[in-house]
């Protein structure tokens, strides 16, 4: 399938989306906000990929929201040109609001991991984007931005809510307060990326083969990895606890996966694993 902003390819059980408008910066248009979450959610669906790698094109990875998006009368903003009641106006566009975090919220939600490749300008939405990857590493040359309060805005996608569990919170409300930019190099020693590299070609061949790495490897385990890692980061302790045991006691048969694993050591070979089942959707 063709579309607007983004190329699509899974090869060897993983999915690569890559944006593909270098030559206005990538920006977000009206189409990436469909379209995104149609490709995720069409991966996530049918479990054939095991790990989804985004990365993208040109000299910015980035540069977020596209002021269309703002300023071409669709959508709740549009709203406000017209002679309609100001409460139902506010109420649909809190409603876009959720819509346009949904977006991102589900690469969160996928059943896979997914790894961010970043060159360049990571800005604004962009930023948004990069807080829902399971992993992100990026060029010597990138750099992310809260560019939202340099257009006397809040950011509101999810940027605050995620990435107060990625990043110090002083250093979360310095960017956020200030607008500056986080160089790549000040992100490797926060922990936000998990490495650097010297030009997007090392980068992608990194990420590229880490993701055939987590593809070689059980996807139910994976999966559960990552639900666990999930629920751990937005629950104590004790839930985080108590839920990953009636994760265990509900998946563990043992599963066809670990004894495809215990056979695969005994013959010294590489085991081989079923895809997940694919989601049946809503009649």
């Amino acid at each position: 399938m063709t579309y607007t902003c983004f190329n699509v390819e899974t090869k060897n059980k993983v999915a690569h989306i890559q944006l593909k408008r270098p030559e206005a910066f990538n920006t977000m248009t009206r189409a990436f906000w469909n379209e995104l979450p149609e490709i995720v959610g069409a991966i996530n669906d049918e479990g054939a990929a095991r790990a989804i790698v985004i990365s993208s094109t040109g000299k910015h990875f980035s540069a977020g929201m596209d002021l269309s998006v703002f300023t071409d009368g669709q959508g709740a903003a549009g709203e406000s040109t017209r002679k309609v009641e100001t409460g139902r106006v506010r109420s649909n566009l809190r409603l876009e609001v959720h819509r346009l975090q949904k977006t991102f919220g589900c690469l969160d939600e996928a059943r896979m991991p997914v790894l961010m490749a970043v060159q360049g300008g990571c800005v604004g939405g962009a930023v948004d984007m990069s807080t829902c990857a399971d992993m992100r590493y990026a060029t010597r040359d990138a750099f992310f931005v809260i560019q939202e309060i340099n257009l006397a805005m809040t950011a509101d996608v999810g940027t605050f809510p995620r990435l107060c569990h990625l990043l110090p919170q002083g250093m979360v409300r310095e960017l956020a307060y200030s607008g500056r930019r986080l160089p790549a190099q000040r992100a490797l020693e926060l922990g936000f990326v998990n490495e650097l590299f010297d030009s997007q070609e090392q980068m992608l061949a990194h990420v590229m083969k880490l993701a055939q790495e987590i593809a070689a490897k059980s996807p139910l385990a994976v999966h559960g990895s990552k639900v666990m890692i999930n629920y751990a980061r937005d629950h104590s302790i004790a839930d985080g606890l108590d839920y990953i045991a009636t994760w265990q006691a509900g998946m563990y048969n043992p599963t066809a996966d670990m004894m495809e694993s215990f056979k695969a050591k005994a013959e010294k070979r590489e085991p081989q694993y079923d895809d997940l089942l694919p989601l049946r959707k809503a009649m």
